[in-house]
């Protein structure tokens, strides 16, 4: 995955990247996005912030790639955690 995103982009990315093909995280956390017209098992861009126990306290999942939470939306969450 690395590779083919080097080489659309020209860089490779310098974070990692999940790989789930035995839905482990996917499916207990609704990710799956079962429209995909080409039928690949790709899933909607999801953002979590987990706590020290594990707990999920804020998910953002979205159906439309294009949209995500900014920064900002994020360090509020994290901010209020504290």
């Amino acid at each position: 995955m690395v590779d083919r995103i080097a080489a659309v982009d020209g860089v490779q990315p310098d974070f990692p990247l999940l790989s789930d093909p035995g839905h482990r995280v996917i499916d207990p956390y609704g990710l799956l996005n079962p429209g995909d017209p080409w039928g690949r098992e790709i899933t909607h861009p999801a953002t979590f912030v987990i706590d020290r126990e594990g707990i999920v306290q804020w998910r953002f999942v979205e159906v439309d790639y294009k949209v995500r939470p900014t920064n900002e939306d994020i360090v509020e969450v994290l901010k209020r955690l504290r």
